[in-house]
């Protein structure tokens, strides 16, 4: 009991912190609603068998509805599964003690959810207006909810993968609801379906709504020429049961199957692992020795013990960083086969603001705005790799949003130059690049390619074909790729390219732009010492071909901090409180605090950024009395700043401002034909999409060919074309369903890539 009642309560926490998900839900059965119960209007509304055929619609369109509803829980429950099995193969809980709370806590929302819909409409389509009819439909779409809820957790449970449960999710609501006795009447369903009809939940559901509705005493009118009622004649028209037994017989089949589908769901649990495995990205060694083993080329061992020597000496490359005019690192620059201008960067009394939040208001703060920045000035100049540092809140990530234009909302003051000129955001795209914290890229596509798609839109239209080929090759042997060339991508976390590997790839996407200046978030967030050497040695090539990167970073290790020539450190609240030089074992900052009267000497062989970050704390502000901004503010070397910004901000003689004729580096053809190439390539080689979507069209083909077998010649009833209108309503309805909901954790993925995309002006929406 107590590990159920643990699971009861982290299920009922995470449904509270997933909220929205259930209000949207409510949401959505309140509009449909809306919908039914002004389509159906009573005054519209007779009684009598033409009229009944049109309620019987809208009993049916209610356990549609109803069914539908319970669709969320497929993506909530795939969502949820990766967790489950790592902790069920770590003996947390047997899947039975997750199962139950996901199943019980979801019945009190069913009340809600259903009565929104019942309550909203029943009386105003005009169903019998008996109390118990009223409540007996409560009741038993509240029994089809839960079961259609436990059917596709069920579903998810056998999937465990979303585009294959999106795909048979809609596949068995066909199936359900094509053998279910309305869309094709009972006695016209062939013999050799007709064993579907009787272990589908949506049969006795119709069965015993119908017969809820049409045994009521506003149906009791006697047909003339009959001796039959209203109500039974319609339900007999549409080959629907006339006792009124099959109510109670529908609703349990629907306890019946819920209790049946929430088993079957357990056993899936406790039975089947992931589809994937939990570490399946393959290591750079393997993918080298694979890659021989094809290609049949020896591998180059003296270039893997160059490699790991240029990891075991990452601590000494900054060596040179000696003074504040940055690092001279002309005559060690690699030449690449497009040249670029270096550029620098240069930010004077910056600050930058968003409206006061309304929380912030109620507590009594009378300022409109929030200031987040508070007037920060430095400069960013070619061959010198800078750090951007500070404790969480200080602005690090904000100020390089600001410099890179990737703020869209908020208030920007100040003056921000680009080697002497009035940086303008359209212009500055095109010669900059933005490495982000998540390394966001298209799943199916091999790493060449990518660096292809980026270097195809961003690069002008004057660079030819084999040109951008050669620095595509260029960049990727820059980055260390060149081994990896051919390696899918994948989904972090889940497959293809390790997180390390994804952040050089991520540094390769904005080098192949041939950008000037580049900015990155946290290049070695996330990674281990070994991971993250590796990549800091890819971004110092990148600063040695003279380009501007500027880096935030969190903590760093000892070897990691000291890679970095300049660093430019912020506290909390926006605002610079060291921009200099790191120097040789970091004894530029060293000597910079020490000289602060009250701060305490580093230890031997203590890091200098956790040093650093204890030192300037503002517990440490507030123990000694000052302010390090104001500090700052006050020495030689903000002054010496100052004057290297003022000499930037001034254009250097016989140069021009940047210009570029149009916005994007490539006409609207070209875009739209380079997304044509990568979307080709993503479906191509996603076949858990491709595939069973085809699959999914083929086995309806079949269903629907066998079910309504040589129905066209038959038109002889009224019943006949009913039968033909509702195979042509299911194919649409269902076939779209199916294709929207398997399309969608394709369209997810792809939409984030999207977003980043669009942002580093690689295309036109």
């Amino acid at each position: 009991m107590e590990l159920l009642k643990a699971t009861i309560d982290r299920e009922l926490l995470l449904m509270k912190r997933n909220a929205f998900m259930y209000i949207f839900k409510a949401v959505n059965l309140t509009l449909m609603a809306f919908i039914v119960m002004t389509t159906f209007f009573r005054t519209n509304m007779r009684r009598n068998v033409e009229y009944g055929t049109i309620y019987l619609g809208a009993l049916f369109f209610a356990l549609d509805t109803i069914m539908f509803n319970g669709f969320a829980e497929l993506a909530m429950t795939v969502m949820k599964l990766p967790v489950f099995f790592k902790q069920r193969d770590l003996l947390f809980f047997p899947a039975w003690a997750y199962t139950i709370p996901s199943w019980i806590l979801q019945i009190p929302i069913t009340f809600v959810e259903v009565g929104v819909y019942v309550f909203t409409t029943y009386y105003v389509i005009g169903f019998d207006p008996s109390a118990s009819r009223f409540f007996k439909q409560y009741l038993l779409l509240l029994a089809i909810n839960q079961m259609s809820s436990s059917l596709f957790r069920f579903i998810a449970g056998i999937g465990r993968d979303m585009v294959v449960s999106h795909t048979f999710g809609p596949l068995s609501l066909l199936a359900f609801a094509a053998l279910g006795g309305f869309i094709l009447a009972r006695p016209d369903i062939k013999k050799w379906w007709i064993w579907g009809y009787w272990i589908s939940p949506l049969s006795y559901a119709q069965n015993a709504i119908s017969t809820n509705e049409f045994l009521g005493p506003s149906w009791n009118q006697i047909v003339s020429g009959t001796n039959e009622t209203i109500g039974v004649t319609v339900l007999k028209n549409r080959g629907i049961f006339t006792e009124a037994k099959w109510y109670w017989i529908g609703l349990g089949a629907m306890v019946g199957y819920t209790l049946l589908f929430n088993l079957l769901y357990t056993l899936a649990l406790s039975v089947l692992s992931p589809l994937t495995d939990a570490h399946p990205s393959m290591s750079e060694e393997e993918l080298k020795e694979k890659h021989a083993n094809l290609t049949g080329k020896a591998l180059d061992g003296h270039k893997e013990k160059n490699s790991r020597k240029q990891e075991l000496e990452l601590s000494h490359i900054s060596d040179r960083n000696s003074g504040i005019s940055g690092v001279d690192s002309s005559d060690s620059r690699k030449r690449l086969v497009l040249p670029f201008t270096p550029l620098s960067l240069t930010f004077n009394d910056t600050k930058y603001s968003v409206d006061m939040p309304e929380a912030m208001k109620a507590q009594g703060v009378t300022e409109d705005r929030l200031l987040l920045l508070k007037g920060v000035s430095g400069s960013f100049r070619p061959g010198v790799l800078t750090a951007l540092m500070g404790v969480s809140g200080a602005g690090k990530t904000t100020l390089m949003d600001v410099l890179a234009g990737r703020k869209t909302g908020g208030y920007i003051e100040g003056e921000i130059t680009v080697s002497g000129y009035p940086k303008k955001q359209e212009t500055f795209a095109r010669i900059s690049g933005y490495c982000e914290q998540n390394d966001i890229h298209s799943p199916h596509v091999t790493i060449y390619e990518s660096l292809v798609f980026s270097a195809w839109l961003r690069l002008p239209a004057e660079v030819d074909s084999e040109r951008r080929k050669m620095f595509i090759e260029e960049i990727m042997d820059l980055v260390e790729l060149t081994s990896l060339r051919g390696a899918l991508v994948g989904l972090p976390g889940v497959n293809g390219l390790s997180t390390e590997q994804r952040k050089r790839l991520t540094i390769a996407v904005e080098l192949v732009a041939n950008p000037s200046i580049i900015f990155m978030d946290e290049p070695t967030s996330g990674l281990d010492a070994r991971a993250a050497a590796i990549v800091m040695r890819t971004v110092r090539n990148t600063v040695n071909t003279g380009r501007t990167v500027v880096c935030t970073i969190h903590q760093p290790s000892i070897d990691i901090f000291e890679a970095f020539d300049e660093l430019f450190l912020m506290k909390r609240g926006g605002e610079e409180i060291y921009v200099g030089p790191v120097g040789q074992n970091s004894a530029n900052l060293i000597e910079y605090f020490e000289e602060i009267e009250g701060i305490s000497k580093i230890k031997d062989g203590y890091n200098p950024a956790t040093w650093m970050l204890e030192v300037s704390s503002s517990a440490q502000e507030e123990m000694l009395g000052i302010d390090f901004a104001e500090v700052y503010r006050q020495s030689e070397l903000y002054q010496r700043n100052k004057e290297l910004i003022k000499e930037l901000s001034m254009p250097p003689p016989g140069s021009r401002d940047l210009n570029f004729p149009t916005q994007y580096s490539r006409s609207f053809v070209t875009q739209c034909l380079a997304c044509l190439w990568k979307q080709k390539l993503s479906y191509w080689r996603n076949p858990s999409y491709t595939a069973v979507r085809l699959l999914f069209t083929i086995v309806i083909a079949l269903m629907f060919g066998t079910m309504f077998w040589d129905l066209g010649s038959k038109t002889r009833r009224s019943q006949d074309l009913f039968n033909a209108m509702g195979s042509m309503y299911a194919a649409v309805l269902y076939i779209g369903v199916q294709n929207s909901g398997s399309v969608q954790p394709v369209v997810v993925v792809e939409r984030t890539v999207f977003y980043r995309e669009r942002a580093a002006g690689m295309y036109s929406v």
